[in-house]
């Protein structure tokens, strides 16, 4: 209700006025409308070469208003709010989507009251801190990270917070409010030795407090960006081939985001690209393998109340013991394909309509030991942490390249490698996992997604797993 109050204090936006301008968007024609309120603020504070060099404040506020006709979308956007421009819009956006008449009812607006808990209740004053402690945290990762190793000569540290306020108007009279806080700090570390260099970088956040990114976790990332930097300053070149890929828990779970979790939205599956369409109830995965994307957990970076068009988000399993269950839906997809919504419509901004997209996507736990699972490598490549990647959605093919990862050789780590890429397609991966281990661990809260031209924050979870007949790619 705070967040309902604030867009009605600062813009007008009474329950009348919605009433009225989402009512002109009603019509025997129309299927679904709605129109989605955002207001946000931004800061920046980067650091290289012991300063701070770069920082920016950044505000921006709009409303989105859109109109649905069978599997046509009209959408329009003002950064203007007030009734007028609603009202122009929301016809905008009508005409879009079809042409004919239209009416002039009022729609009667029932305020959600389903939302008994914030999974976030972290307020605007805990984010928006003085300049100077978030100078000092960033100097601090400077210290912390060259007191780790006398190789390290240089210190990139970066500090991002966002506090963004959104309100959805939907057609069924349901208003739904939320202000979510994000926050990220990166640190990135150059060491060198006999005039090699090598690079780490760790980072960390979520929808958590200023407070909390501060002291031990600074220092802890840190310490393992210089670490990471110094492991690949002894790396040689990777063995190349067919061969075992053990994956270490946590952040290489974007494999299984990239390659897997895209291939299970709704849309692509809708429209029959996606190498998972019309399979529910089919193998499509080794039994070990259990899939879920949840919303619901408290503080993650992919966590929301309620998703972008209102629906509350939940805990979606996507694939059950290898058996294909369901797709990630929002309600413009759910409606076409007769299901219900997962809570999964999401967009960057006000400037983009919802499509269906990921929260926390995680392969939950198994029942080996991490530690058998790297014994049983007779010769094989062990993938620690990873970088960028690239996957095609309909085929489900992928490449990533690693940033941290081992040579091993009769169930013991040999020595760090440089270079390897794992090349392989998703739905074939996943029946090729042959254990996976007890120890679930969630990304440290840095997963950004990409889709369309729209970027959404996320989050991965993944114990360590390992995978028979990777391809390798290498510099060996």
């Amino acid at each position: 209700m705070e967040v309902m109050k604030f867009f009605e204090s600062r813009f007008g936006t009474h329950e009348r006025v919605l009433g009225q301008t989402l009512g002109s968007a009603l019509g025997q024609q129309i299927d679904d409308a709605d129109l989605y309120f955002e207001y946000t603020t931004a800061e920046s504070l980067s650091l290289e070469e012991g300063m701070v060099k770069k920082g920016g404040r950044h505000v921006s506020q709009g409303v989105g208003a859109r109109v649905l006709a069978g599997e046509k979308t009209g959408y329009a956007i003002t950064e203007e709010i007030r009734p007028e421009t609603l009202q122009e819009i929301v016809r905008t956006a009508r005409a879009i989507s079809l042409t004919g008449s239209h009416s002039e009812n009022a729609l009667r607006l029932v305020p959600s009251r389903r939302q008994s808990a914030s999974l976030y209740p972290v307020s605007s004053g805990e984010l928006d801190v003085p300049l100077a402690l978030k100078k000092d945290l960033l100097l601090e990762a400077d210290s912390a990270a060259r007191a780790a190793d006398p190789r390290v000569v240089q210190v990139m540290a970066s500090v991002s917070t966002e506090m963004k306020s959104v309100m959805v108007v939907r057609r069924d009279g349901l208003i739904s409010a939320d202000r979510l806080p994000l926050i990220r700090v990166n640190v990135t570390v150059i060491a060198e030795e006999n005039g090699q260099r090598q690079t780490g970088s760790y980072g960390y956040g979520g929808r958590i407090s200023f407070a909390e990114v501060m002291g031990e976790p600074l220092r802890h990332a840190a310490r393992e960006a210089a670490r990471q930097a110094i492991v690949n300053l002894g790396a040689r070149p990777c063995p190349t081939g067919t061969m075992p890929v053990v994956l270490g828990p946590g952040w290489p779970g974007i494999l299984l985001h990239e390659a897997i979790g895209h291939g299970l939205e709704g849309d692509f599956n809708r429209k029959g690209t996606s190498a998972f369409s019309g399979r529910i109830g089919e193998r499509v995965a080794s039994p070990l393998c259990t899939i879920i994307d949840d919303g619901t957990l408290p503080h993650r970076r992919g966590s929301l109340n309620v998703d972008d068009e209102g629906t509350p988000t939940q805990r979606t399993v996507l694939i059950e013991k290898g058996i294909l269950k369901g797709y990630l839906q929002d309600r413009h997809n759910a409606r076409l394909m007769g299901v219900s919504p997962t809570g999964n419509g999401r967009r960057e901004s006000y400037a983009h309509p919802p499509m269906p997209r990921m929260t926390n996507t995680i392969l939950l736990s198994g029942e080996s030991d991490p530690e058998e699972i790297l014994r049983s490598l007779d010769k094989g490549l062990y993938a620690v942490n990873f970088g960028g990647g690239q996957v095609d959605i309909t085929s489900g093919k992928f490449v990533f390249s690693t940033a941290e990862a081992y040579w091993v050789e009769n169930g013991r780590i040999q020595y760090p490698v440089r270079g390897a890429t794992l090349i392989g397609n998703g739905p074939d991966a996943l029946t090729r996992v042959s254990m996976v281990g007890n120890d679930l661990r969630l990304d440290p809260g840095v997963g950004t997604c990409g889709k369309d031209g729209q970027s959404v924050p996320v989050g991965v979870g993944l114990p360590t797993i390992r995978v028979e007949d990777l391809t390798v790619g290498g510099t060996a």
